[in-house]
């Protein structure tokens, strides 16, 4: 029993340690979630955060490459919910990586905190889970067809067409096909994550609607359940 006591003592000093470390060595405080012990670290350099460290309930962990705007708009957003559908809640985080003009890109991380080797000390360990790139999903299952007057998508079985003349763009502005990259949005939404890309004609503007992709945890990951279009007002 004093063994485990002081073992777990040990880690906890431990844990602290490398929280020190890392607030001493340039880095800043840029989330923190109310529901759960996590605090997400980074460094400034040239415009962005990077070389992220999150304390996860003491336990710290490097993502060396992750990046996020240094605009407060888009802070890292934290969210611990279960959307595995297991009764456990995991630990969302939600990077912006770049925002400008008809820009938003943004990508999701999953935790699942998950019992140490040890039964010792109970400690929980984050484990990142795999999710499936949004955008690959709709190159794999989207097709689109622009003409001077309509675009066409489809995905599946399911059809959808839209008047594009309100929009008044110039036939010579229409790209070939809808383009879904500079949109990329996630949330979280009735214990489900969702992915939404939105579909742009013209590099001149005319955004008509969203491909929503819902995500479901299968074979140890998240994959594409359902991906369906979502035309704006």
């Amino acid at each position: 029993m004093k063994k485990t006591l002081i073992f777990t003592i040990a880690i906890s000093l431990f844990a602290i340690l490398l929280k020190a470390i890392a607030m001493t060595n340039d880095y800043v405080e840029i989330a923190k979630s109310d529901k759960v012990s996590v605090t997400v670290y980074a460094k400034k350099l040239n415009g962005l955060y990077t070389d992220f460290k999150i304390d996860f309930q003491g336990s710290i962990l490097s993502k060396p490459y992750w990046i996020n705007t240094i605009n407060p708009t888009w802070s890292p957003e934290i969210i611990y919910e279960d959307i595995s559908q297991d009764g456990k809640n995991e630990v969302v985080i939600i990077l912006t990586k770049g925002t400008g003009t008809g820009v938003v890109e943004r990508e999701v991380h999953i935790f699942q905190m998950q019992q140490g080797k040890s039964d010792k000390t109970q400690n929980l360990i984050p484990v990142e889970v795999q999710v499936d790139d949004p955008l690959t999903s709709v190159l794999k299952n989207v097709k689109t067809e622009l003409t001077p007057n309509k675009a066409s998508i489809s995905i599946g079985d399911k059809k959808y067409s839209l008047d594009i003349k309100p929009l008044d763009i110039q036939p010579e502005h229409l790209f070939d096909e809808i383009y879904f990259g500079n949109l990329i949005n996630f949330e979280i939404k009735n214990n489900q994550l969702i992915a939404k890309l939105g579909g742009q004609i013209s590099p001149v503007g005319g955004y008509i609607g969203d491909i929503q992709i819902t995500y479901i945890f299968k074979d140890k990951m998240y994959q594409a359940k359902s991906i369906e279009f979502i035309p704006y007002e």
